[in-house]
């Protein structure tokens, strides 16, 4: 993987959040990823139960934003920062805003094989 590859799959991942787009979703994964939203939870394993898994409590449209690039790039392993935010049902007020990092890992194809996050609310200003 490029850096460009990784910078082209973050922004078709938070595509596929905005949208809440099955096929879009499943585009990303491999059929045989593994995805934890924390790094102590078990792994959902397969392309099917990480698309079901963003279903389990989905967000309202229009009321999160998010911004995320790669920071390292080593073979097919990525590493990207960014934040998640999340607004009132006005879509303008700001509610939370969380950093994130991604440890991803591609497959031959450009596919997530596998995807760990860490988040973290960022203290109020």
């Amino acid at each position: 993987m490029e850096r460009d590859d990784v910078v082209r799959w973050l922004h078709d991942y938070i595509e596929a959040w905005k949208a809440y787009d099955r096929e879009g979703i499943g585009a990303l994964f491999a059929a045989d990823a593994r995805y934890r939203y924390h790094p102590y939870d078990e792994w959902i394993n397969g392309r099917e139960e990480i698309v079901e898994s963003w279903f389990d409590e989905p967000d309202e449209p229009g009321t999160y934003a998010a911004a995320y690039e790669p920071v390292a790039v080593e073979g097919d392993v990525a590493v990207a920062i960014g934040s998640s935010t999340y607004y009132e049902a006005d879509g303008s007020t700001v509610r939370t805003v969380y950093d994130n990092c991604f440890v991803i890992r591609f497959d031959s194809a450009g596919r997530c094989a596998e995807f760990t996050e860490w988040f973290v609310e960022r203290p109020a200003p």
